[in-house]
């Protein structure tokens, strides 16, 4: 399933499809271009301070042939380990290239992901792990580890990938949504299940009964966590159906994986709309209509016009 994901949100180079950086060259590619490789790793030229937007050299010689990792400042925070939630800021470029191929510094955007759960490639996710927060990490990747035989984007079939990661922060993401029942007496809409026990809550559409034609964003089970603005990135799990005919068409639940959705990135106005201004660690029934879901186009199999539910537990925020 997982339809879902690519349709929300605006898509990253480790999600899902390059994307250029703001800055597409080296200020100091002459430099950078003569500057040895060490160990396998090429240079940092510029930039090499925690925070500072790296440059990184062309590497020389032959590229590993294995991951190599090097924590280039060791912060003092807890490792990293596969469950958790990471916010990092990156700079990626081809071990043959001066130039990189995306940074999230220019876009002063830092990337959220959850380790463990499929969301970068397999470089990152061995790399990673065990770093502690706080540090700035130097990776070098095989293509075996990154993008292979087809390349990605601008990056090329059987590239080695080289990454200067900082690792700003990490969260241990909860099971469960927990807080007060709040009443579902409303029977024209959707019920959900009260269940704290981390799997999948019920979620029944209601039958012969017309959508609502406005957005509807109800509390679950109502916590006492901070309350989500839009600049927030969210962590959430949640089980999605159709209204016309109950149709489940995702469900993060069935993966064991959480979805990680920076609200200022969503393209679902109901979806971004409804999570904003409820509380962290909250469950919420969202109904969506058309004008504010995926309009009158068909995408991914979902029928256009379609009126949308959620069952959506906030796990955390970032």
């Amino acid at each position: 399933m997982r339809r879902l994901a690519g349709l929300l949100v605006v898509p990253l180079l480790l999600l899902s499809a390059a994307c250029g950086s703001d800055d597409k060259g080296s200020d100091s590619a002459s430099a950078s271009a003569s500057a040895p490789s060490k160990g396998g790793f090429p240079a940092i030229t510029a930039g090499a301070k925690f925070g500072e937007k790296p440059t990184l050299a062309k590497g020389t010689g032959t590229p590993p042939k294995e991951l190599k990792t090097k924590v280039i400042s060791e912060g003092d925070g807890a490792k990293l380990k596969n469950g958790d939630v990471t916010q990092v800021n990156y700079l990626g470029q081809a071990y043959d290239s001066t130039k990189p191929f995306d940074n999230s510094f220019d876009r002063k955007q830092p990337f959220d992901l959850t380790l463990g759960a499929g969301m970068v490639i397999q470089g990152w996710e061995k790399g990673l792990i065990g770093q502690k927060v706080g540090s700035r990490v130097q990776l070098v990747i095989p293509p075996a580890l990154g993008y292979g035989e087809q390349g990605q984007g601008d990056i090329k079939p059987n590239a080695t990938l080289v990454f200067v990661v900082d690792i700003l922060k990490a969260k241990q993401i909860p099971a469960s949504a927990k807080g007060t029942a709040v009443a579902q007496d409303n029977v024209d809409l959707p019920k959900v299940g009260t269940n704290t026990d981390g799997k999948a809550p019920s979620l029944t559409v209601p039958s012969k009964v017309a959508p609502p034609k406005k957005l509807v964003s109800n509390y679950v089970l109502e916590s006492k966590g901070d309350v989500i603005k839009e600049t927030d990135s969210v962590v959430v799990n949640y089980v999605a159906k159709l209204w016309k005919d109950g149709k489940e068409f995702d469900n993060t639940y069935k993966t064991g994986k959480t979805a990680t959705f920076p609200l200022a990135q969503v393209t679902l106005k109901g979806l971004k709309n409804g999570l904003i201004g409820k509380k962290i660690g909250s469950r919420v029934l969202l109904v969506v209509p058309p004008d504010q879901g995926l309009g009158d186009k068909e995408s991914s199999g979902i029928p256009a016009n379609s009126t949308l539910v959620f069952a959506v537990d906030i796990l955390a925020k970032m």
